[in-house]
């Protein structure tokens, strides 16, 4: 194991224990702020982001939408991959902010279309990940490990701690299949707070711009370590 590796590893472990760390006080009351505002979201905002991600849930799993070009990464170091990632990350999350702003500043009929955007943003920056690592998203396996590491990415404590089990016994060959009416709903608890606000014309910018950045370092190094996992285990 090399310099960079055992630091890749030290990092991981403290990613690890942040994961596994209890909520405090203050994120406990966020919880019971994120179920009342939960109580505001209209209707249609509710339903739409329900099938947005049982769009993309299918798409994936099916292989129809998301797949990226493929990467000869064999003889790239740990290392490179990752500034290779992390490049890709700031790309994507540049693209998410500009998306931000621009259904943010518009209210809630256009602020709603960044939901379904959002999540195929997001959804492609883990297919190039998956490739940059090394991985193949073509097989289904892989692409079902790409789910889990957005559920691992926006989920409670609880299913955090739950996914990560998962994904640290991936590759003895259990893999589990996504509910995804929970996997939905994880989501929806995770971002409504902040996400909501984006609805409003004009303020809604603002908050447009900051969610999608936070949300996309967010999913970076939530990848960054699930794959990390894997690899450094070989």
């Amino acid at each position: 194991m090399d310099e960079y590796e055992q630091q890749a590893l030290s990092e991981l472990v403290s990613w690890k224990k942040k994961v596994a760390k209890k909520s405090g006080r203050l994120e406990r009351m966020s919880k019971k702020v994120q179920i009342k505002v939960n109580s505001y979201i209209p209707d249609q905002v509710q339903k739409m982001i329900t099938e947005s991600i049982k769009g993309m849930i299918e798409a994936v799993l099916s292989g129809s939408k998301y797949m990226s070009k493929e990467r000869n990464v064999m003889l790239l170091s740990l290392q490179q991959k990752e500034e290779w990632v992390a490049e890709t990350v700031n790309a994507y999350r540049k693209t998410a902010v500009i998306e931000g702003v621009g259904t943010g500043a518009a209210g809630l009929l256009i602020g709603m279309a960044d939901f379904p955007l959002l999540l195929s943003i997001k959804m492609k920056l883990l297919f190039e990940i998956s490739r940059i690592y090394g991985f193949d998203p073509n097989k289904y396996e892989e692409r079902l490990f790409i789910l889990h590491i957005f559920q691992m990415a926006f989920s409670s404590e609880e299913k955090r701690m739950e996914t990560l089990t998962i994904i640290e016994e991936w590759d003895s060959g259990k893999w589990p299949e996504i509910d995804w009416q929970e996997f939905q709903q994880e989501y929806r608890d995770h971002i409504d707070v902040i996400k909501i606000f984006q609805l409003v014309p004009g303020f809604g910018a603002a908050v447009g711009a900051y969610a999608n950045h936070h949300l996309l370092e967010q999913l970076g190094e939530t990848a960054v370590n699930c794959y990390r996992i894997r690899l450094l285990k070989e």
